[in-house]
C-alpha cells in the first residue's frame, strides 16, 4: 500500500482533514522509492520515470494526440485546483509556513491562470511556411523534446510547478518532476488532480528526494546520505531526458549545466537568483512607490528570487522616503504569527538552516559597517520569523549588497543622479529583475531600458503576467519561462524540405 498521511488542520481560516499521497507518483501509479525506506528517491526511481515518461510519449502524448486534447486536459487541471483551492492554500500554509490568506488569494490563483493560460495555446504552436519557388515546398514544424527533467524551488511551489509543466505538457512533452525536499506536500497532492483530470499514465512523473550532491536549491551545501546519486543529479544526468528546467540558486544552477553538458547535452532552462534593485526617483508618487517597495522586499518574508533587496533612493527625497517607508516595514513584524490567522502577514523562514543563513547575513551587514535602521534580529522565541530588517550607510563591496539573502533583509542607499544609479545598479552579477518609480514615464521607460536585467516594472514591483516572459540577464539565468517565449524552450524546431518538381 503507497504510503499516505492525513493533515488535520483546525484554525481559523481552515478546518478540516486533507490526506495525501506521500510516494513517488510514476506512471500514472503511486509507488513507495526503490531504494529507501522513507519516502526518499534514487536514480533507480528517476529511471522508472524516465521510461514511463518515454512509453507515454511513443504512445499516448507527444504527437499522438491533438494540441486540443492537450489543452483540454490542463484547462480540467486549472478547474480542479480552483476548486481545491483552500486545500493547498492550508497546505502550503504548513508546507512552509506563508499566510493562508496569502496563498488563497494569489499563489494558489497564479498558478490557476498559468495553466489556463498555456492550455490555450495547446493547439496553437504553429510553425511557419518558408517562400520558396514552384517547384519545392519548405516549411517548420515544432516538435517536442519527448522527456523533460523539471526541479522546482521550495518557495512558491504550486506556482513554480505550473510554470514547469504547463508549456512542457502545451508543446506534448512528459515530465519527470522533482519538488524540493523542503516542501514536498502540495506537489504530491497536486499529482492526485493530475490523475483525476485524466492524463494519461506516465505523462507526469514525480519523484522525491535530494536535489544536486552538495546544495540544495538555495546554494546551502549539505552532507547528504549516501545514495549513490541524488534525485536532481539523477535527472541532470540520464540520458533518456532531452532537456532540463530548473529553478534555485545561481551555485545549483552551474552544477546542472555542468552535468548537462557531461551527459547528454541537454537544453537547459534555469531561473537563478537575483539581487533586483528597486530605483527611486525624486518625481514618483511617494505613497504608492513606498507601498510597492515594502511588498517588493518582505512579501514571502523575503523569500523570492526576484526581491528587491538593493533600494536607490534619490537623495532631494531619501529622508521622505525613510520617513514612510520605516514605519511600515516595522509594522509588519507584528503581523508575525500564525500563518492561519487572518491577520498574519509576515511568515517565517523555511528552515532552521535557511534561517541561521539569513541571519548571518545580517551579522555580516553589522560587522561590515552598515546601520541597522529597523530589525536586525530574530522575531519572538518561537519558529523562524526574522524582523523586517532595513539597512542603511550601505557601500557597494558589502555582502549585504552584493549576493542574495533570500530573506526579509533590504540595504537602502542614495543616489544623486540617473546616470550614477544606472552605473549602481547595474554592478552586480545578477540580472533578474528590476523596478523603476518615476511620475516621468519618459524617463523611467529610459531607465527601465538601460538596466541590466531580464524583467523591469515600472511604478510597480514584482507582479508577473503569465503571457509576459520570465528570465533573467548575466548569472541569473538561461532561457525564459511564461509567455510565447517558453513555447520556444520546450520545442524543437524542425525543416522539413519537400521535392514538388525539382529535377536532376
Amino acid at each position: 500500500m503507497p504510503a499516505q498521511c492525513t493533515l488535520n488542520i483546525d484554525k481559523a481560516s481552515y478546518k478540516g482533514s486533507i490526506p495525501i499521497h506521500t510516494g513517488h507518483f510514476i506512471d500514472g501509479k503511486w509507488c513507495d522509492p526503490k531504494f529507501a525506506t522513507i519516502l526518499l528517491g534514487s536514480s533507480a526511481d528517476v529511471d522508472m520515470a524516465v521510461q514511463a515518461a518515454q512509453k507515454a510519449y511513443k504512445t499516448s502524448w507527444g504527437l499522438k494526440i491533438l494540441g486540443s486534447e492537450r489543452g483540454r486536459l490542463l484547462n480540467r487541471l486549472a478547474d480542479l485546483l480552483e476548486r481545491d483551492k483552500d486545500h493547498f492554500s492550508a497546505i502550503e500554509s504548513l508546507n512552509i509556513g506563508k499566510p493562508f490568506h496569502f496563498c488563497r488569494t494569489f499563489e494558489i490563483p497564479k498558478a490557476i491562470e498559468c495553466l489556463r493560460y498555456f492550455g490555450g495555446w495547446a493547439d496553437k504552436n504553429q510553425g511557419k511556411l518558408v517562400p520558396t519557388d514552384e517547384t519545392k515546398l519548405a516549411y517548420t514544424r515544432h516538435e517536442p523534446y519527448g522527456v523533460v527533467g523539471q526541479i522546482i524551488p521550495w518557495n512558491f511551489p504550486i506556482p513554480m510547478l505550473a510554470w514547469k509543466i504547463a508549456p512542457a505538457l502545451a508543446t506534448g512533452n512528459c515530465v519527470v518532476l522533482k519538488p524540493s525536499e523542503i516542501a514536498p506536500l502540495s506537489t504530491m497532492k497536486f499529482a492526485e488532480l493530475i490523475e483525476e483530470a485524466g492524463f494519461p499514465p506516465g505523462v507526469v512523473n514525480i519523484v522525491n528526494g535530494y536535489g544536486n550532491v552538495s546544495f540544495d536549491c538555495t546554494g546551502i551545501y549539505y552532507i547528504l546520505p549516501s545514495l549513490g546519486h541524488t534525485v536532481g543529479q539523477a535527472i541532470t544526468e540520464h540520458p533518456g531526458i532531452a532537456k532540463v528546467a530548473f529553478t534555485g540558486s545561481t551555485a545549483v544552477g552551474r552544477k546542472i549545466l555542468e552535468a548537462a553538458a557531461k551527459s547528454n547535452l541537454k537544453s537547459v532552462t534555469l531561473e537563478l537568483g537575483g539581487k533586483s534593485p528597486i530605483i527611486v526617483f525624486d518625481d514618483c508618487d511617494l505613497e504608492q512607490t513606498v507601498k510597492w517597495a515594502v511588498n517588493g522586499i518582505f512579501i514571502n518574508a523575503g523569500q523570492v528570487c526576484v526581491a528587491g533587496s538593493r533600494i536607490f533612493v534619490q537623495d532631494t527625497i531619501y529622508e521622505a522616503f525613510m520617513r514612510e517607508f520605516t514605519p511600515i516595514a516595522a509594522g509588519l513584524a507584528g503581523t508575525a504569527g500564525d500563518p492561519f490567522q487572518p491577520i498574519t502577514q509576515h511568515g517565517p523562514q523555511v528552515s532552521q538552516t535557511h534561517f541561521d543563513r539569513v541571519m548571518s547575513y545580517i551579522e555580516s551587514g553589522k560587522s561590515e559597517g552598515a546601520t541597522v535602521h529597523l530589525g536586525g534580529a530574530r522575531h519572538g522565541t518561537e519558529g523562524y520569523f526574522i524582523q523586517p530588517t532595513i539597512f542603511t550607510d550601505c557601500m557597494p563591496d558589502m555582502k549585504i549588497v552584493k549576493e542574495e539573502i533570500f530573506g526579509p533583509v533590504v540595504a537602502i542607499m542614495k543616489f544623486g543622479t540617473e546616470t550614477e544609479v544606472i552605473e549602481a545598479a547595474n554592478a552586480t552579477t545578477y540580472g533578474l529583475a528590476c523596478c523603476v518609480f518615476s511620475g516621468d514615464v519618459s524617463r523611467a521607460i529610459r531607465v527601465a531600458h538601460q538596466l541590466e536585467n531580464g524583467s523591469a516594472f515600472v511604478n510597480s514591483a514584482m507582479v508577473t503576467e503569465p503571457g509576459a516572459p520570465f528570465g533573467g540577464f548575466k548569472q541569473s539565468g538561461i532561457g525564459r519561462e511564461q509567455g510565447e517565449y517558453a513555447l520556444a524552450t520546450y520545442t524543437q524546431v524542425k525543416a522539413v524540405h519537400v521535392n514538388l518538381s525539382m529535377r536532376i
